[in-house]
């Protein structure tokens, strides 16, 4: 009888023991099986059952234990932490005088993210600037800003001073600059083809790329660049960011019920064809062909009867490329011709030849934007010029990237 009640207590020790032995075991296992679990994500942040298969917790096996934390399914899904998506930038702007309409009309659009600030453009009488920028009197609002700049380069003059007012933006500890230049005037001159001649779309480059940094970069918006490659011209501190002003001209497509798109040359049909949807736009491409000693226009692949055409560059300066464009797609038989240029340069008013009993008056309608005020502000509004406002691209495009 005492050698049974011995063997009783001892199985009785044994199984106190063992709960104690089994956590030591469980704890090993379960730092073992911390790594694997990590493996799978959709365990990554879920804890272990407490029951499979009927078996308690404490009653597994160490083997069994490492199988759970690996293989057992999980009843609810992975919740990955989600984020609220980051609030708008509020800018102040800065502008230059021909831009200053375009400023009053994107605060009025959302005056809770801009606000416009006037300043005083002005001379000395020795010719030299006098400039005083808004939003620095009577209380400092410019510092710890992000900054918007609507700048216009139209003339060698005004782009002098308005570098002056980005250094001097730059240096007054704002958070970010942005520069809206539409139009960058020089962008047909990046190359040279005689010995000394200046080639200023670089040395443009080299005036945005020596600008001081406020910390990111200074981000400059072009609108359709005539020749993409500029864009590497920028390097340190500013960084091109290139746009197009084809989304502003589609709506008025469609209003006007054409369908089919021409191009002058290959090299503008390399760059905006794409940005048209292939199921809804026919393409045309003209290009210039010897005939003696003259160049002519013609159209090389498409064809435009019975269709209604618009000519899509990038620029126009006296027209002619696209007068004799369009002129060749009307004696093929096109419906109707118009153009569009994102940029209408037209110097020494060569936009009077294309009005209604003009020399050139072929286009039922000559689309424009206004990215050079000083030119949009002298066309008539009731002739064949459409000028197309990009205050709604910019404020979109300025958020896209």
């Amino acid at each position: 009888h005492g050698t049974a009640m011995d063997a009783s207590d001892t199985r009785r020790r044994r199984r106190r023991r063992r709960p104690a032995t089994m956590r030591s075991a469980r704890l090993v296992v379960l730092a073992l099986a911390q790594p694997l679990a990590l493996l799978r994500p959709s365990r990554a942040f879920c804890s272990l059952p407490t029951r499979t298969a009927g078996v308690r917790r404490h009653q597994r096996r160490p083997h069994q234990l490492l199988r759970a934390a690996v293989e057992e399914p999980v009843d609810e899904p992975l919740r990955r932490p989600t984020h609220p998506p980051l609030p708008a930038k509020r800018y102040q702007i800065i502008a230059a005088p021909v831009c200053e309409r375009q400023a009053r009309a994107i605060e009025a659009k959302h005056p809770d993210r801009f606000h416009f600030h006037a300043s005083e453009w002005s001379k000395f009488p020795d010719g030299t600037d006098h400039i005083v920028v808004g939003g620095f009197e009577p209380r400092n609002v410019i510092s710890g800003e992000h900054v918007l700049m609507l700048a216009s380069f139209h003339d060698n003059d005004v782009t002098l001073s308005q570098f002056q007012v980005l250094v001097m933006l730059l240096q007054s500890f704002i958070a970010s600059l942005t520069i809206v230049l539409p139009f960058y005037p020089t962008g047909t001159m990046e190359r040279t083809v005689r010995e000394g001649e200046v080639a200023t779309a670089a040395t443009y480059a080299q005036l945005f790329s020596s600008l001081p940094s406020c910390g990111p970069p200074t981000r400059l918006m072009i609108y359709d660049l005539h020749t993409l490659q500029n864009r590497f011209y920028l390097h340190g501190s500013c960084i091109a960011s290139l746009q197009t002003t084809i989304p502003a001209l589609l709506p008025y497509l469609a209003e006007a019920g054409v369908r089919t798109v021409a191009f002058p040359d290959d090299g503008a049909a390399k760059r905006f064809k794409h940005l048209f949807d292939a199921s809804e736009f026919d393409v045309i491409v003209c290009g210039k062909v010897r005939d003696g000693d003259a160049r002519v226009v013609t159209v090389q692949d498409g064809d435009p009867r019975g269709k209604r055409v618009v000519i899509v560059d990038d620029l126009v300066q006296t027209g002619g490329t696209l007068f004799e464009c369009g002129a060749a797609l009307k004696r093929l038989g096109a419906a109707s011709v118009s153009a569009f240029v994102a940029h209408a340069v037209f110097p020494q008013e060569a936009w009077r030849r294309f009005l209604r009993g003009g020399d050139r008056d072929v286009f039922e309608t000559f689309y424009v934007t206004n990215s050079i005020p000083t030119t949009t502000d002298k066309l008539p509004t009731d002739d064949v010029f459409q000028v197309i406002d990009l205050t709604d691209l910019i404020l979109r495009d300025l958020d896209g990237y």
